[in-house]
């Protein structure tokens, strides 16, 4: 038995006092699609004399919302009763827009919503685990360069994309060993070439990176200086991307991202910081690596992006990021 099935049938006896005697597999599974197989494992119960099906989430990769959402209505379509969705966690927010959305799920040992049968205890919430050790800014610059290159090969030359970011190769070594010792990429030699190959598809390496990955943002200043703007490379960021990634509202002020050699290149020729936002400010975030990983686009890449919000409290904008995630071209 999975064990994240083991972890609901006893936490339905725990907080329901249920004893669930089978947990059968679904008999219509092999009708979904190959994909809808690979990123659930179906099971079927009864639950206060009402059968369920419970669609055990794989851990990797870890799905949009709105893609959960349409893949239950399907299932539950097939099976003519509710379909469950399970998950070994949940942010705060995620559980938050399931509920919005009416969509059933449950977190062994922390959360239970089944609409359809009146429940909704809720505990407390089990973050994901965290890396003891986060990335260094290069090496997730370079991680993230990786991932969002087109067309996707697995494999590519590290001294290439060190290159593009204007590395040393003294980094370029750290960075390395970073990736490698991480799990996240294995190394060969090719003649003279070094090359690294991703251990796994880029969604699923992005998944596994993340507790190691922290925001770009080192510093956050308003300008009110345009010339700043059109005189130094730069990315539209923060809130001002996601908005043109989403349905989110433009923020009330600009926001813009820079390298920290720009920014002190700034200052030394008189742009300063405002104290507080005026009116026609600009918010300038400074970024521990380069802003401008995807090339010829107005916006900073939207995997950068994503890390630079995840700790924002609104909804609206976590949400928003949801809804960027769901668009990410893996």
């Amino acid at each position: 038995m999975p064990p994240l099935l083991t972890a609901v049938i006893r936490y339905l006896h725990e907080v329901l006092g249920l004893a669930v005697p089978e947990a059968k597999a679904w008999a219509h599974a092999e009708e979904l699609p190959y994909f809808l197989k690979d990123a659930f494992e179906f099971r079927e119960i009864e639950l206060l004399g009402q059968p369920v099906v419970l669609a055990l989430a794989n851990t990797e990769p870890k799905h949009s919302l709105s893609e959960v959402r349409t893949w239950l209505n399907r299932v539950r379509g097939l099976a003519g009763r509710p379909a469950v969705y399970v998950t070994e966690a949940l942010a705060s927010y995620e559980r938050r827009r399931l509920i919005e959305l009416k969509v059933p799920f449950i977190v062994p040992g922390n959360q239970l919503y089944l609409p359809h049968l009146g429940l909704d205890l809720r505990e407390y919430f089990r973050q994901r685990p965290t890396a003891t050790e986060a990335l260094s800014p290069s090496a997730q610059a370079m991680l993230i360069s990786a991932l969002l290159r087109r067309p996707w090969e697995p494999e590519w030359r590290p001294a290439a994309t060190a290159t593009e970011l204007r590395y040393t190769s003294m980094t370029l070594s750290r960075v390395v060993k970073e990736l490698t010792g991480a799990g996240l990429a294995s190394l060969h030699a090719e003649g003279r070439s070094r090359w690294l190959r991703l251990e796994g598809p880029p969604q699923a390496i992005w998944e596994r990176a993340k507790p190691a990955l922290r925001t770009p943002i080192r510093n956050t200043f308003w300008v009110a200086d345009h010339t700043f703007r059109a005189n130094y490379p730069h990315r539209v960021a923060g809130l001002s991307a996601l908005a043109r990634h989403s349905m989110l509202a433009e923020p009330r002020w600009p926001v813009y991202a820079i390298t920290s050699a720009n920014w002190k290149a700034a200052t030394e020729v008189g742009i300063r910081e405002l104290p507080e936002p005026v009116a026609g400010a600009q918010e300038w975030q400074v970024w521990s690596y380069s802003p401008a990983l995807v090339p010829d686009s107005p916006t900073v890449d939207p995997l950068s992006l994503s890390l630079s919000l995840q700790d924002n409290s609104d909804e609206r904008v976590q949400l928003a990021l949801d809804e960027l995630q769901g668009q990410f071209k893996w």
